[in-house]
């Protein structure tokens, strides 16, 4: 899906918009071709996802481009598209596409030529990075999983020119009790110490979603985060992830926003208050992606 804004009414801006969306959908019918070859045409979401959108194939600093590599904790209720729509709220043109299938590992991404090729196709600002939710909270699979493939696809994400930022992501409600995390509280401190010390060793910026979320569940109040799986994103889950990637990447507090989702005025503004709170009150902790 895409929303575009309403560009100046004029012979020269209209035909520029024509081209432009010519050249979008070029690009995506090309990627779906890629898709179909590789046999993951059903699964991996290689859509433009654009608010505003980019008005050329440069960077600009008047727009952000915007590529999610992960699986199903960023396309369950299409955070890139929440994303971008809370961007353009806050008079920021953004751009955002997807590289995603449900389950997959950074390590299925970084040995996937569909990825690679998605990492090739724009001159991408920020390269969001999530790991499958389990992943990431033990430090066998960090090792042997997580950390090698990370570094390959940062190298790739830098080697174009464009900043890795990781998705730090939520614990289960219920934690893992097979793994020796028998509640949501020990899960979530393992989450975080697997994204940090990956982030650290690549001095690369973090979106603190599960901090975020952690905060909201010590409270106990406002919508519930979790599905009824206990694992995937509520609405309310996925804009609060919204609101801290906003915090993250604009250094500006998401609260007064207009752009709510499917939330209530007051349930939005919560969580605006709480990723703001998280991702700006020590601005050492949370640094915005830089290189």
């Amino acid at each position: 899906m895409e929303v575009d804004s309403v560009l100046p009414a004029d012979p020269e801006a209209s035909s520029r918009r024509r081209v432009d969306h010519t050249r979008r959908f070029r690009t995506k019918a090309i990627l779906i071709v890629i898709l179909a070859a590789a046999g993951v045409a059903g699964s991996l979401l290689a859509l433009g996802m654009v608010s505003a959108g980019c008005p050329d194939p440069q960077r600009s600093t008047s727009c952000t481009r915007i590529l999610f590599i992960g699986n199903s904790y960023t396309t369950v209720n299409d955070l890139p598209s929440v994303f971008a729509n809370l961007a353009r709220s806050g008079g920021h043109r953004v751009e955002t596409w997807t590289a995603a299938v449900d389950g997959w590992s950074l390590a299925d991404h970084a040995g996937s030529s569909v990825t690679a090729t998605m990492l090739a196709s724009k001159n991408w600002d920020i390269v969001v990075l999530q790991e499958q939710s389990q992943i990431p909270s033990v430090e066998q699979f960090r090792q042997d999983q997580m950390y090698p493939a990370a570094r390959r696809l940062i190298g790739s994400i830098r080697n174009t020119g464009a900043r890795p930022l990781f998705y730090l992501t939520w614990a289960r409600r219920e934690g893992w009790p097979e793994n020796a995390m028998p509640d949501y509280a020990s899960m979530q401190a393992a989450i975080d110490e697997g994204y940090l010390a990956i982030a650290r060793d690549q001095r690369a910026a973090v979106a603190p979603v599960g901090d975020a979320w952690a905060t909201l569940v010590t409270r106990g109040t406002g919508p519930p985060l979790w599905q009824q799986d206990g694992s995937h994103p509520s609405d309310a889950g996925t804009y609060l992830a919204a609101c801290v990637f906003y915090a993250t990447i604009f250094r500006e507090s998401p609260k007064g926003l207009g752009y709510h989702s499917s939330l209530s005025a007051d349930a939005a503004a919560m969580i605006q208050s709480v990723a703001a709170q998280t991702v700006l009150a020590d601005p050492t902790k949370w640094p915005p992606p830089t290189e």
